[in-house]
């Protein structure tokens, strides 16, 4: 992807999601143009993302070759859809999680952009067969699901529309490659992509043991952070698994294999988390972590500054 038709992509949503989209496309040399239909929305986005980087090159974080004042010259703004559109080779949709407010989007977007543009969003669990189920040419459609926050945590699922051709997954994962993302594809949609099916899985046996008494919330937290999320950070479940039998998977799987089952076998059933019951479980978080916005801004602030040590940590392995 190189020329100048490939080198500005557009941003639709000045959010979290949008403004981090925004600085690692521009880390990667890329213009970007924001888009909000909120008035104003975007140049704050803008004003808030220089703060970042200036306090991410002070840090020495900063991704990409170019410095803090570089990438922000890579970043503007624009009050008009059409005209944030005009000349983007890639549109990455960052707007409100609902379907309908995405369906629109993308029905309004398709007409304003030429027939090989790519129509990206960020949806974290919404399925692109109905996220796109009101564009015309679906072939170029995608989902690029982050994780938040995506500047530090690198993954991005890569999932396809049905009719999603190979090109378009390729462009997709070469342009995510070269921002430094960790881009992996997906070889259908299913609901909840792959992240959030194995956290979905780990909240919920998570939750059915302290639920069960089996644990409190804080040791639980503690099963992750300083058992299993120690290994995870650098190798997954498989490679895990692999490693930890003298001849590798078969042999775990041939010495672990029916006991994993057994303990699986014995899992309870989905646990309600709306439940009158389930108020226990978030009142003992809410005892260790208040939830007030004091309290929930530092502990953002000190995962991010975690987040960003382990990052430094990965960059030099």
């Amino acid at each position: 992807m190189s020329g100048p038709d490939m080198k500005m992509i557009t941003v639709i949503g000045s959010g979290l999601i949008g403004r981090s989209w925004a600085m690692v496309f521009a880390s990667g040399g890329y213009s970007v143009k924001m888009y909000d239909k909120q008035p104003g929305q975007a140049v704050s986005a803008i004003a808030e993302i220089r703060k970042q980087m200036m306090e991410l090159e002070e840090a020495g974080m900063l991704r990409g070759q170019l410095s803090a004042t570089q990438q922000m010259s890579l970043l503007s703004t624009q009050d008009d859809l059409q005209l944030a559109l005009q000349d983007a080779f890639f549109v990455q949709e960052c707007v409100f999680e609902q379907l309908e407010v995405k369906q629109d989007i993308f029905q309004v977007v398709e007409p304003l952009v030429g027939k090989d543009v790519i129509l990206s969003s960020s949806t974290s669990c919404l399925v692109p067969s109905k996220v796109f189920s009101k564009v015309q040419n679906r072939s170029r459609c995608i989902v690029s699901h982050p994780v938040n926050p995506p500047y530090y945590v690198k993954l991005v699922e890569l999932v396809p529309h049905p009719d999603t051709t190979p090109l378009v997954m390729d462009k997709t994962y070469a342009l995510m490659t070269k921002v430094g993302q960790a881009p992996v594809r997906l070889k259908k949609e299913i609901d909840g992509f792959t992240l959030n099916r194995v956290q979905a899985a780990i909240i919920a046996e998570s939750w059915r043991l302290v639920q069960d008494g089996i644990i409190s919330v804080q040791d639980i937290d503690l099963v992750m952070s300083e058992g299993l999320g120690m290994r995870y950070a650098f190798i997954g479940p498989m490679e895990t698994m692999h490693l930890n039998a003298p001849q590798g998977l078969g042999d775990y799987m041939s010495r672990y294999g029916e006991g994993i089952q057994r303990v699986l076998r014995s899992f309870g059933p989905v646990p309600d988390l709306c439940a009158e019951d389930a108020k226990s479980v978030v009142s003992e978080m809410c005892q260790l972590i208040p939830n007030d916005q004091q309290h929930l801004a530092a502990r953002r602030h000190r995962r991010d500054q975690l987040l960003m040590g382990l990052a430094r940590l990965k960059q030099d392995q």
